[in-house]
């Protein structure tokens, strides 16, 4: 059994807005969150979560309880099982007495770095050793409370310090190692710190649980010296798959619908500290799309805060198009030359940015205007080379909107045309735009049905070409089975009884958007029942794929008296799934006529057989 103590831990860290917010599209309602309840059918919310009391409670049907309930509900786990999952997600470490010795394997190095992380809080309270520490976050503005809320600390300018105390805690050298908190050298035989005289950043996994450090820098960063160091790759720390500040910051992500991410770990302790919550910061490399997955699950979108110079901007373009990789929408937040935003804050506080973040611009729009003021749409062979600006921004760009937009953006600029762009764009190597060289004849593949024709999309087109519909889609679906944000908003609006007309008073600019071209297009669906049909089914099937997984998983470690039931549950959904298949993809490429095009809706590679 697990201790009362871990489960009100556990209970403590889980973010239940997170947990619920993967499986139910929340809306900000007060301070509470609301959504249309996964527990019953229904066309208007009555599902609310509060996340100051930590449960939810749904008006319609009666449904209510903590996290632990939700996951207990919706995924069919046993009260210990979903405190273990929560445990595991969260980093927190459940006892266990019949565990043998060793059986964590990385708990040794958790230790160590937690260990650090206290002696370099120690050192920056020492009256005499973090002097010079606490009078450099004095001049940057930062408080001691803030100090201790980011748990920062300070590892002073000695070759050993760290080390000699973890070895009077019987910590030895190959632990140190392996945590990345001493280093070897070729001119001694006995490791050294890695950090000295820095400030000290711990960083933490999105748990809370500390991993790693960063260091910045307190005198001169020349002769070799880096500004900021950071911990290496340990068994523990993975930095392209993390982000400084995302464990504190996410639930202020979600709830303001957008995120900014910084450079440095400076910027973010001094705008989380000045009360701008949804912030994060890289790791002190290019963002990576592991990163910008991450990111993806709190926010659609990013506001890009980084310096203004040279490197700023390269950083900004190169993370913007990591960000549109991972489907989200980056706006550059452009700041005055020669400051940045840590310079801002400290003269005017959060005040003083918001002018700036309210003046973020998309991405293309941001290069666009640097391209005009430096000329480069002022004879042909500028507008060649700004092409090699632009096009690496198309070819990153996942969302079909999206593209679709930028690619109409840069033909009215540039005076290329559309089809053009559309061909140089539909290639994946990042090649500059240039004359093709005679190729031999080849066979051009046949335009598959374009992604802005999704299953998504269309099955929402045809429930606005015919509202009869809504209802009967109302009974076999919900929000969590559409992937795409704008075409779940839609759908959310009509199934909760919204008039067409009304949308646009109700919905976020990127769903008007969708929702206008829907309106606008010239699609003619042929036997539109069938289509219908065929597009329920579709986007029915991952989610059944997933459950049908999710049964063998138990399967394989359920007692006898379970087997029998969790294999009358996987025989029922392979049977729908079958069902599904019959009337989904076979029946798609009859369906739909648009300017000679045919092909699948895209969501589904394969069709399902019996060997799920």
């Amino acid at each position: 059994m697990i201790g009362e103590h871990v489960v009100d831990e556990v209970r403590a860290r889980a973010d239940i807005v997170e947990i619920i917010g993967e499986q139910v599209n929340l809306k900000r309602a007060g301070k509470e969150f609301r959504a249309l309840c996964p527990f019953h059918h229904e066309k208007s919310p009555s599902f609310y979560v509060h996340p100051s009391k930590g449960f939810f409670k749904c008006f319609g049907c009666g449904e209510s309880g903590d996290v632990f309930s939700f996951l207990m509900k919706r995924s069919g786990l046993g009260f210990q099982d979903a405190v273990r999952e929560l445990a595991a997600r969260y980093g927190i470490e459940i006892p266990d007495e019949r565990a043998q010795e060793g059986e964590e394997p990385h708990r040794a190095i958790y230790e160590a770095v937690a260990f650090a992380a206290d002696l370099f809080r120690e050192n920056l309270l020492d009256e005499t050793l973090g002097s010079g520490a606490r009078a450099y976050l004095e001049r940057r503005g930062i408080s001691l409370d803030a100090a201790e809320r980011f748990r920062i600390g300070y590892a002073p300018q000695e070759w050993r310090r760290l080390r000699e105390a973890a070895h009077r805690h019987g910590m030895d050298d190959e632990l140190l190692l392996q945590a990345g908190l001493v280093k070897e050298s070729d001119r001694s035989e006995e490791p050294y710190d890695r950090f000295r005289d820095r400030l000290i950043f711990p960083i933490a996994d999105i748990g809370g649980r500390l991993v790693a450090f960063g260091g910045r820098a307190l005198g001169s960063s020349g002769d070799g010296v880096p500004k900021y160091l950071n911990s290496p790759e340990t068994p523990i720390y993975h930095k392209g798959q993390m982000l400084y500040g995302l464990n504190w910051s996410r639930g202020a992500i979600r709830r303001d619908g957008s995120a900014l991410i910084v450079e440095g770990y400076m910027d973010y302790v001094s705008l989380a500290s000045r009360g701008i919550d949804n912030v994060v910061a890289g790791m002190g490399t290019a963002l990576t799309v592991e990163q910008a997955s991450l990111l993806a699950r709190y926010s659609g979108k990013v506001l890009l805060l980084y310096d203004s110079d040279a490197a700023g901007l390269k950083a900004t373009f190169k993370t913007a198009e990591a960000l549109l990789r991972a489907g989200v929408h980056p706006l550059v937040v452009t700041l005055p030359a020669g400051e940045d935003p840590d310079s801002i804050a400290r003269q005017g506080g959060s005040e003083a940015l918001h002018p700036y973040l309210a003046g973020a611009v998309d991405v293309m729009e941001r290069k666009i205007a640097m391209l005009h003021e430096r000329g480069y749409f002022n004879d042909i062979e500028s507008v060649r080379r700004s092409l090699d600006k632009l096009l690496p921004t198309i070819r990153a760009t996942v969302d079909p909107t999206l593209r679709d937009i930028y690619i109409a953006r840069v033909a009215e600029r540039t005076g290329v045309r559309r089809e053009t762009l559309e061909e140089e764009t539909s290639e994946p190597e990042q090649i500059p735009f240039a004359p093709r060289r005679p190729q031999p004849p080849r066979q051009r593949p046949q335009r598959p049905m374009a992604e802005a024709h999704s299953t998504e999309r269309l099955l929402v087109l045809l429930l606005l070409r015919d509202p009869a519909r809504i209802a009967a889609v109302a009974q076999r679906m919900t929000d969590t089975d559409f992937h795409d944000p704008r075409y779940r908003a839609i759908f959310q609006e009509l199934v909760a009884g919204r008039r067409a007309e009304d949308l646009p008073e109700v919905l976020g600019p990127a769903a008007v958007s969708a929702l206008e071209e829907l309106r606008k297009d010239p699609i003619e669906i042929m036997e539109a029942n069938i289509t219908f049909e065929a597009a329920v089914a579709d986007m029915r099937v991952p989610g059944l794929f997933l459950q049908v997984q999710y049964v063998n998983d138990r399967l394989e470690k359920a007692a006898e008296e379970q087997q029998t039931e969790l294999m009358r549950q996987k025989i029922e959904l392979q049977a729908e799934l079958q069902q599904l298949g019959d009337t989904g993809l076979s029946v798609w490429k009859k369906s739909v006529r648009h300017r000679g095009w045919s092909g699948s809706p895209g969501r589904r590679q394969n069709p399902p057989n019996n060997e799920s």
